[in-house]
């Protein structure tokens, strides 16, 4: 069953964006619902392939579904086929589940929008793409999925359209993924200049014996996974983003489109094997920018931003743990399931937050909302207490045991980047306790005329409900092995941990680190008003990303760009201007000709006819 209807498990959403699309203002009425359906559809079916997969023993749960050919040219045979695995339909239940909740609550989000119907179509063209992204079989497919999320992500992110700052983000995000795209093009130019062949099956079978082409194509594949995901030196996108509506924040940054960076990395687990360096590369870049987002999420005020920041670094750790290798793969897809649930349902409370308070975003401007927001607050207080790690909500049972592998890694390596981890444990629960008591607690900072309201129920339930996982989710992951057998037929058995202390002692280190956050933000909270320093006022400015990008990239690139065209556009001014002048001096000469008299056009007849007589005569 799973095989033969896995094509709508991606169809559906995508029909759906084709219907919404191209529909028009005839389903403006029931649009929004045919994108929920869809959507739900594809999760029902989701569903049931993984319990079809489960079904099989473990040596079987790899399932190939050839559905046409695409090219064939020379040697080279690029046939579309689906991949039915462990990690691929993880990413799908991931996806559509997280993917029709944010479906549900942007029903009653955007129920005053206009063009509401035209948002659910970009969702459903998002998620459609995501799809084929996570089921591709070769990395082909697998571009065209990772080129659809770019668009469909620049759709999103512009959808409010008319605000300046909306539109400029919307642009940057496409620019700065495409400077990742371009490592995931020449990476599959590699492969099938090695290998023959952009399958998983082949690339995979044959880049042992690659030597420093694997290398290379790992490296390309980290720069295409820090487009994706943000990871540095790729990130400055991401807080930009949060200009879209808070439903698309929520999507980009908790289920779709961050982890596609982690999935490539995951997937491609065999060519980092035999990549020794390129896996590191991979690790250290999760490092530096876990910390990196941390400390720009200490520093904001806008509470979607500190959670963009929050997503950045949270995105670090998976990387973190893939470059880990064996040790970390699972971990990695372990906190990114989970991920997926806190962020989403922090998301979606802050979109709540914002629906009470008339769209503020300066939690400056908060303060008390508890009291008037009770079911808010207890379904955001889940996503804190997830992403901070405090048992047993699902953070505790991932992002606790990835700083564990990082440490167990052992030499100098091993210790800095179990430091970092540590490090940015702290952080985050600093800069989350900060939102939650900015927030939710203090005074009541309100501006005039602003009556905060409860979110009706269309919002309500989705956040209920990931809540829950935000709750359940690691311990039952955890429990038994349960994901970990579930994708060991995949990334492959994990070692046995090494780690110079026993599980207990990190256990109540990393809690300690956790603690002191708390402690620290608790003390800080009602003292914003204080001087900066030098670090605070770097983290409000991204730590200066945009500042190093414009004067590494855009300036001298635009200072290029118009030395090229002056002479050019010099050149082609004197062409046009000639042949304009031209034309226009050979229309006066004939116009003289045009006199508006019938004797004058008859005598030019007969000169013409005896000119023609003669020449008939000559040729004779």
């Amino acid at each position: 069953m799973s095989g033969s209807t896995a094509w709508l498990i991606v169809a559906l959403p995508a029909a759906g964006a084709a219907v919404l699309l191209l529909g028009g203002r005839r389903t403006d009425r029931w649009g929004h619902l045919l994108g929920v359906a869809t959507t739900a559809a594809a999760f029902a079916l989701g569903v049931l392939s993984t319990v079809d997969i489960a079904g099989f023993g473990p040596a079987q749960r790899v399932l190939h579904v050839p559905l046409f050919t695409w090219l064939s040219v020379g040697g080279l045979r690029v046939d579309v086929r689906l991949l039915l695995d462990p990690l691929s339909l993880t990413f799908v239940l991931l996806i559509t589940g997280v993917g029709a909740l944010i479906h549900v609550y942007s029903v009653a989000y955007l129920a005053g929008d206009p063009r509401r119907r035209r948002f659910f179509g970009y969702l459903n063209l998002f998620v459609a793409a995501m799809l084929l992204l996570v089921l591709a079989d070769d990395y082909v497919v697998l571009f065209i999925g990772w080129e659809g999320v770019g668009l469909a992500s620049y759709l999103l992110i512009g959808f409010w359209q008319h605000k300046p700052a909306a539109a400029v983000a919307a642009k940057k995000a496409f620019v700065v993924n495409r400077v990742g795209d371009a490592g995931l093009l020449v990476a599959m130019m590699l492969m099938i200049a090695a290998f023959g062949s952009p399958g998983f099956d082949t690339v995979f079978a044959r880049a042992g014996s690659a030597g420093g082409t694997a290398t290379a194509i790992g490296l390309l594949l980290l720069l295409a996974a820090c487009g994706k995901s943000a990871q540095l030196p790729l990130q400055s996108w991401l807080l930009d983003a949060m200009e879209g509506p808070t439903p698309v924040s929520a999507l980009i940054h908790a289920a779709t489109m961050v982890t596609a960076g982690v999935y490539l990395i995951a997937r491609s687990h065999e060519i980092y094997a035999v990549a020794p360096d390129a896996r590191l590369a991979v690790a250290l870049v999760g490092a530096a920018t876990l910390l990196f987002g941390a400390v720009i999420g200490c520093a904001k005020d806008d509470i979607k931003k500190a959670l963009a920041a929050s997503t950045m670094s949270q995105i670090g750790y998976m990387m973190l743990a893939v470059g880990l290798g064996p040790a970390g793969y699972a971990l990695a897809i372990m906190h990114l399931v989970n991920h997926g649930f806190f962020k989403a349902g922090l998301f979606l409370g802050a979109g709540s937050v914002m629906h009470a308070m008339d769209d503020e975003v300066d939690m400056r401007r908060y303060g008390g909302l508890r009291v008037v927001l009770p079911a808010t607050f207890l379904t955001f207080g889940a996503g804190y207490l997830a992403i901070i790690g405090v048992p047993p909500f699902a953070g505790f049972f991932s992002k606790d045991r990835i700083i564990e592998a990082a440490f167990g890694a052992g030499g100098a390596v091993g210790w800095a980047l179990g430091t970092a981890a540590l490090a940015g444990a702290g952080l985050t629960a600093f800069y989350m306790t900060r939102v939650v008591l900015m927030t939710f607690f203090g005074s009541r900072k309100w501006a005039e005329g602003v009556r905060p309201h409860e979110s009706p129920p269309t919002m309500l339930v989705p956040m209920g409900v990931l809540a829950l996982g935000s709750a359940g989710a690691g311990l039952l992951l955890w429990l038994g092995g349960r994901l970990v057998g579930w994708l060991t037929p995949v990334l492959g058995e994990p070692p046995e941990p090494h780690t110079p202390l026993p599980g207990w002692v990190w256990t109540a280190l990393i809690l300690t680190v956790v603690g002191a956050g708390i402690a620290v933000a608790g003390r800080q909270h009602g003292r914003s008003g204080r001087a900066a320093g030098a670090l605070v006022r770097a983290a409000r400015r991204d730590l200066y990303g945009d500042t190093l990008n414009e004067a590494l990239f855009m300036r001298p690139g635009r200072a290029l760009s118009r030395w090229l065209a002056g002479p050019a556009e010099e050149d082609l001014d004197g062409v046009v201007t000639g042949v304009g002048g031209t034309v226009a001096r050979g229309a006066a000469v004939l116009r003289r000709a045009q006199t508006g008299y019938v004797r004058g056009y008859a005598l030019w007849m007969f000169a013409g006819a005896t000119v023609l007589l003669a020449a008939f005569v000559a040729g004779r």
